[in-house]
This record gives structure tokens, sequence and C-alpha cells, in this order.
């Protein structure tokens, strides 16, 4: 058997000879020359969270005999089909067994000599939906520059990574909290024992997601586990505000139970569903198929918004072990990891976020009880800052503004003061989607971000025309980020971002800078929210 590293840079010339099968924690892995790459599939970071490990932390890997196939990609995290988020499709592989990263190396590194800058990218998709296996995950626009060796990974969602049923447990069958963090955890933790076989640097490493990843990013910056396992940060459209407390995530978890009890009844005892004790409940979490757990974590997902309005229940737990204290705390008392962030929104974050996917606080009942959590005198401004509220325009802007764009602002402000910051809006989008009422939406930047522009989705929504601005904004988007990665820092017309000034890039058919963008609505949020 042969097997090898790429312990330094290979050349071109080299990229026919490389060695396929590496060595990594559990064994040896083989995998496959592409086009531009060579990429290592499913290779596991943690043992199956299967069985008697269902709901627990991530064990290290079990090792394997012989060389294991890296070619196919591993299963996805178990998902509903039909979610409140889109999801993967009906023939791709999906289970509790789901812990895996991918690694893909350019077949023609390009820079200085020595090891290769590695970008970790987390997918988003509401902690409910997503996997590495998108064209995102196969990190495509970045891996073919030749400049960066590219990983992406699957974690556990919905209510096996994202719901705490700590309060279940018992001394013969432990729970642990925040699952998909430790899972997020564990798999940086490979990245950092081996990526150096795939001629990565283990201390070159930028950790970057949008969404949920943008959130998971947050989390990590503020979790002290994590110290030393990334140099750098993005967060795209991240809620940095979605972290809740563990009596908050207890009364979720109980109401999950709940709606089981109704879904499936209780194993143990059909004629008991009215026994809330937790015993029963616990053994309704283990036995109940990892299927009809998402089934029923969708019921909460779509009863939430309404229920608890500005939350979302599948989120982290600010448990004070893993997450000692909410990451907007910990960067602004300066105890997050002092590492360079590039954290940004899309200039109407809102819009995208109606009918299944309406999880934000646009309805009047949903904004009447934010409004009521508000100081009084705060009321009054906010409402003059959104005119028309609650009219539809106005409501998913304030919505938008709610979950993403002040938080993400307050996220710059606090890190700025202790480490080096980029800000950006990205406000670039097609006609058809400025037609459509969506204009730059959540999530619209990905497709481009990664080198999209001839799929059908981007094809699709450039009908209208300007796609050619769209695609070209994501293609400088991409070359910031590069930069980032490689050497910490972005061209110079993108200044650093500071509380004095506030400069932020504006994406868009044509780049600028301005200062404190939203500057009178930033002030409007600041009395409305003054936690943050």
């Amino acid at each position: 058997m042969r097997c090898g590293s790429y312990g330094g840079r290979l050349t071109t010339d080299s990229a026919d000879t490389r060695p396929l099968e590496i060595r990594v924690a559990g064994g040896v892995v083989r995998g496959r020359r592409e086009s531009d790459r060579v990429t290592w599939l499913g290779i596991p970071y943690a043992r199956a969270p299967i069985g008697d490990l269902r709901f627990r932390a991530p064990q290290p890997v079990v090792s394997w005999a012989g060389v294991r196939d890296a070619t196919r990609y591993g299963p996805v995290a178990t998902q509903a089909l039909r979610g409140q988020f889109p999801g993967i499709g009906p023939g791709v592989a999906s289970g509790e067994d789901c812990l895996s990263v991918n690694v893909a190396v350019p077949l023609a590194p390009k820079g200085p000599a020595g090891r290769l800058p590695v970008m970790v990218w987390i997918h988003g998709g509401g902690y409910s939906a997503g996997s590495s296996q998108s064209f995102a995950g196969r990190g495509d626009g970045f891996v073919g520059t030749g400049r960066v060796v590219f990983v992406s990974m699957n974690y556990r969602l919905s209510a096996l990574g994202y719901l705490d049923f700590s309060r279940y447990a018992s001394e013969d069958r432990p729970i642990e909290r925040n699952l998909g963090l430790r899972d997020q955890l564990a798999a940086l933790q490979w990245v950092h024992d081996n990526i150096a076989a795939f001629g990565g640097d283990p201390a070159n490493v930028t950790v970057f997601g949008e969404s949920a990843g943008g959130n998971a990013v947050a989390a990590l910056m503020a979790m002290p586990a994590a110290e030393g396992l990334f140099a750098r940060a993005i967060a795209q459209s991240p809620p940095p505000s979605a972290f809740y407390s563990p009596d908050l995530a207890a009364r979720w978890a109980e109401e999950f139970v709940e709606i089981l009890r109704q879904q499936v009844g209780d194993p143990g005892d059909r004629n008991r569903h009215a026994d809330r004790s937790a015993a029963p409940a616990l053994e309704l979490l283990t036995t109940t198929s990892a299927s009809d757990l998402v089934t029923a974590s969708v019921t909460l997902q779509i009863r939430t918004p309404a229920t608890y309005p500005g939350t979302f229940c599948l989120a982290p737990v600010v448990d004070g072990e893993l997450l000692p204290e909410a990451p907007l705390a910990a960067m602004q008392s300066g105890r997050a990891h002092r590492v360079p962030l590039i954290v940004g929104t899309n200039e109407r974050e809102g819009t995208l976020f109606r009918g299944r996917l309406d999880i934000l606080p646009r309805s009047p009942a949903r904004m009447r009880t934010v409004f009521a959590a508000a100081p009084p005198e705060a009321r009054g401004p906010m409402r003059d800052a959104y005119p028309g509220l609650p009219a539809r325009r106005a409501a998913a802007d304030f919505a938008g503004d709610f979950g993403f764009w002040f938080p993400s602002v307050r996220m710059a402000d606090h890190h700025s003061e202790v480490a080096p910051v980029r800000a950006y809006r990205f406000d670039a989008a097609p006609r058809l989607l400025r037609v459509a009422g969506l204009d730059a939406t959540h999530a619209v930047e990905v497709p481009v971000l990664f080198d999209q522009g001839e799929s059908p989705l981007v094809r699709a929504m450039s009908l209208l025309g300007g796609g050619g601005p769209f695609v070209a904004a994501g293609a400088r988007m991409r070359e910031h980020w590069l930069d980032f990665a490689t050497t910490g820092t972005v061209d110079d017309a993108w200044p650093a971002y500071t509380r004095a000034d506030r400069r932020t890039l504006i994406i868009d058919d044509t780049d600028r800078v301005e200062s404190d963008p939203r500057g009178s609505k930033r002030m409007v949020w600041e009395r409305f929210l003054p936690d943050l």
C-alpha cells in the first residue's frame, strides 16, 4: 500500500503523481483527481452518533482496516424533505451517521512555497437543512484558484443537533447540549490535526459560513474550546443574537416531547401520554426514529415564531460550559477569540422570509410582542424609522434588520475594539429580484460567491437582465475572501471598521465605501435593543 502526504508545496508538474492515499485519524483514505483538484470525500471526523451515542458529544473516530474509499460523499444529516427550509433531494443518502468532512486540494497550487491556507465552510439552512454536498460545499470558485485548501463538513441538525434535551438525562444515559456546535468544533479539531497531510497549514485556517453557518462562526468565536483552531473568521448574514438561555431551551424541549408523543405515542406505555416525567421522555427520545424526531421538530419550528416572536427554536444554548456566554456579550467584553473578522449582511435580508419561511417578527401580532419588550421611549422612533408598519415592505425590512442587520452591526462594533474587522453590505441583485420585491435578499450572494454564474439558479434570476453585474459582484467578493484567507487582510480600498466611522464596503454593480450606512436607523435600534 502506498500512501503519503503533501508535506510541502507541490508543483504543477507533479500534479499527476500526487498520492491519492493519505493517512488521517482512523486510517488511510483514498481520494480522486478531478479537473482542477484532488478531493477526498466523506472522511469521518468522529464516531457515528448512533445508538447510545445519540444526543452525546462527538467521540473519537473508530479506526478502519485497509484503505477507505473517499470518492463519494458521506450521508448528510437527517432532515425533512419538505421542511421549513429547502433541504436535500429525495435521492441523497441521509442518516444519523453523518459526521464527515470533505477536503479539496488544487492541482495547481499558486503563491509562495509552503503549505496552503485553509478555508473551512459551515453550511447554512436554519440548523435544520443543508449539507456539504452543495456547490458551496465543493468550494467552487475557491479551489480552482490554486490559493487554498478547501474543507466542508456535515453536522447534526434539527432535534438531533439543536434542541437541548439535557433535562431528560439520567445517570445511566447522559445527554449533552449544543451537539451541532460540538460537531463543528470536532471537525475543526480534525482539520487542525490532519490537514497538514493534505498540504494545508493548520496555523492558517479561516472559518466561514452564511446564515446558520454565520451564527456558528459567531459561536466558535465565543467558545473557549475553539481557541487556536482558526486564525480568521467570516460571518455572512449571521443572526448573532440567536443564542438562548437554558430555561427557554428547556421549554422548547418540553413542547417538542409533547409534539412527539402526539405524533408517535409513548413507546413505553401508550396510555401514559399525560405523564411528563423524565424517564418516559428519555425513552421516547432515544428510541424514536431519527426521521420522526425531525418531523416533530418541523412542527415546533413552525409554531415558534408565533408563540415566541423574535426567536428561533433550533439554535445554540448559552450553557455556561461549551458556550459560557452569548457571543455578542463575549465580544463586547473582549473575551471572544481576537481573530480578524469579516462580517456583513445583504441589503434586504427580510424579504425572503415569507410563506413557509416566515420565521421573523414581521406580522402585526409578532411585532407587537417585540415592541412590548422594548423600552417605551424607543417604540415611537422605531415606527418612524420604518414608515408604513406593519405594511409588507416595511415589515420585511424591520424583521430583517431585527434578526440580521443590527445584531451584525453590534458584532462589528464590539469586535473592532480588540481585533481587525471589515464590514460589508451586499446590495447587488438581478432585475428579476428587484421586480419581485426581493432585491438583495438573504443568501442571494452565495451562488455568485461560489462561481455559479452559469447555474440554472443564477440564469433564472437573470432572465430580465442584470446577471453580468451580479456575477461580477460575487467574483469581487470572492477575491476579497481569498485575499483575507491567504494574507489576513484585504484590498486597501476596503478600510478597517471602527466605531468612530463604521466604514462599510457596499458591494453593488459598482462598489463603494460608506461611513455608518443607515446610521439614523442604527441609533434607533440602539435604543430599541439596548442589551445588544
